[in-house]
């Protein structure tokens, strides 16, 4: 099993409101299992959450404004691999016809 950190000590190490933990839960920004009416986080998904919260209380960005730049880069991410992806197959492409 991976390893996992209750909602309770996420609220306490990084200092955050319980409200804003279960609003990026709410907003599909994060993802937690819930046994014996425990809420955790895989450690895994603690990345995501401490950036949620540096752009949250340090940026002041709103819940609506972490979904949008959250959403917008993934698909950054998405663009930049299929980019590779195609920059590769045109690597392959140009060097047969250098061989010809």
């Amino acid at each position: 099993m991976s390893e996992r950190i209750s909602r309770e000590e996420l609220v306490k190490i990084y200092n955050i409101e319980i409200t804003f933990f279960d609003e990026l839960v709410d907003y599909g920004l994060l993802h937690i299992q819930i046994e014996n009416d425990i809420h955790y986080l895989m450690y895994e998904d603690l990345p995501d959450l401490e950036k949620f919260a540096n752009w949250h209380y340090d940026l002041e960005v709103n819940l609506p404004g972490l979904e949008v730049i959250h959403n917008m880069l993934k698909k950054l991410d998405a663009l930049n691999k299929r980019n590779r992806e195609l920059m590769n197959k045109l690597s392959a492409i140009s060097d047969q016809y250098e061989d010809i």
